[in-house]
């Protein structure tokens, strides 16, 4: 699976911009990383780089992605994504690097970049580059001390939830704009005020709740060699394949969202944004979705491996799913490809006819490909295993959001929302 080697490309000339804005995540330092999440679906993948003592992306790579990627682009933004593994292991001065190339292949177009890390490698150092280059960090924190170490440990063994606080802290120092990702594993979905309000007491704006939901490996998995099952679009025979322990269960879910949502509805609104609320909102709203799964098609958020290697989605890094390298043919056609196209399709084309019938399709979508291996009622597969956290999460929220949507059409702050929430006979 691993192409490190560069081999001259058939074709010449620079790309045209694709008729549709993609999203292009970059593992810099691949799958690597220095702590040993027991949730972590990405760090198995360091067994497809058999010939890599040491994944890093090379200046080569580096380079031909910012050239390829902001020509590939039809809009006037870029926006570039580093994440891992960990991505705070290849340097700051690998991401000056990076910096220099977007500067000099820019065209005249706003870039910006996003940095999702795990926190522990963080120092003042680190931290006054990120604000001083206006990167917004996404950090993985799971909550209060003791549910964010039961499963984010490194390698030893050892909690991490000390190191984490103390980057986040020095983060709201340097003014670095934090997006807290919060993994809701099963023993975290049961404590959802007690998440939220540790938060909110560190003073974090801005929070994405995470389902963390892998299978035990199947057929498919144990002939690649990994721990965990494929995504059931890659199986080609059915299995019953069991969720991991620390999966998030479907109405347990669904239950922890809406707990964390009657607080933020009475105290929070315009003050702490939570995403998973503003992408609701923004289906009642009407308005096109902030994160891919909740699209009606996928395969717009593509990833470029540290040697180059494209693939489909952060999901699907499998052999079956790579579309191509960098250093041996063009961003473009592969984003174009008759393979990512219909795997973008397939999205929707695949959904179970109990889907197409729902009252709430418009807001989950069919969720995310990889967590479709459940049964519908009736038997149909395909179904998202989250389906029934979903439902019963959008229909608590429905009257809140045409609420707020009625707001935002008469001009309304919708932080008046907070009033009538707070009122023990509002209807809601």
């Amino acid at each position: 699976m691993a192409h490190n080697k560069k081999t001259n490309r058939q074709d010449s000339g620079l790309d045209s911009p694709v008729q549709e804005g993609f999203h292009l995540m970059a593992k810099p330092a691949g799958p690597s990383c220095n702590l040993h999440c027991e949730y972590c679906f990405y760090r198995e993948k360091k067994i497809f780089f058999p010939e890599d003592k040491i994944l890093r992306m090379s200046d080569e790579v580096l380079e031909t992605y910012t050239r390829e990627y902001i020509e590939s682009q039809p809009g006037p933004s870029v926006v570039f994504e580093w994440q891992g593994g960990e991505p705070a292991l290849v340097g700051i001065d690998f991401f000056k690097r990076a910096l220099n190339f977007q500067k000099k292949y820019n065209a005249g177009k706003q870039i910006t970049n996003s940095f999702q890390t795990n926190g522990t490698s963080l120092d003042e150092a680190w931290c006054a580059f990120l604000s001083r280059n206006n990167f917004l960090v996404g950090l993985s924190l799971d909550g209060p001390e003791a549910l964010h170490d039961a499963y984010r440990v490194d390698k030893d063994g050892r909690p991490t939830f000390s190191k984490v606080l103390h980057s986040l802290q020095m983060m709201q120092k340097y003014e670095v704009e934090v997006n807290v990702l919060a993994a809701v594993n099963r023993e975290s979905s049961k404590h959802p005020l007690e998440v939220y309000r540790f938060f909110r007491q560190q003073g974090v704006q801005f929070i994405q709740f995470v389902p963390i939901i892998e299978r035990e490996a199947d057929p498919e998995a144990e002939k690649l060699g990994i721990p965990l099952a494929v995504p059931p679009s890659l199986t080609h025979e059915e299995t019953s394949a069991a969720v991991t322990p620390w999966s998030v269960e479907p109405k347990e879910y669904g239950e922890f969202l809406i707990r964390v949502f009657e607080e933020w509805i009475k105290n929070d609104v315009g003050r702490i944004f939570v995403m998973n609320f503003e992408w609701s909102l923004g289906a009642w709203a009407g308005v096109g979705p902030g994160v891919c799964y909740l699209s009606p098609r996928c395969g717009r958020n593509l990833i470029i491996e540290h040697n180059g290697d494209i693939f489909s989605c952060d999901h699907f890094m499998y052999p079956a799913y790579r579309l191509g390298n960098i250093l041996e043919g063009r961003l473009g056609k592969m984003v174009q490809s008759e393979q990512q196209t219909a795997f973008g399709a397939s999205k929707e084309t695949a959904l179970p006819g109990y889907c197409r019938h729902c009252d709430v399709l418009f807001a989950c979508r069919g969720g995310c490909p990889k967590h479709r291996f459940a049964k519908s009622p009736d038997g149909e597969p395909g179904l998202n295993h989250l389906c029934a956290g979903f439902k019963i999460f959008y229909h608590y929220v429905d009257p809140s959001m045409k609420h707020m949507v009625e707001l935002i059409h008469r001009g309304i702050p919708v932080q008046t929302i907070m009033k009538a929430a707070a009122q023990p006979e509002a209807s809601r």
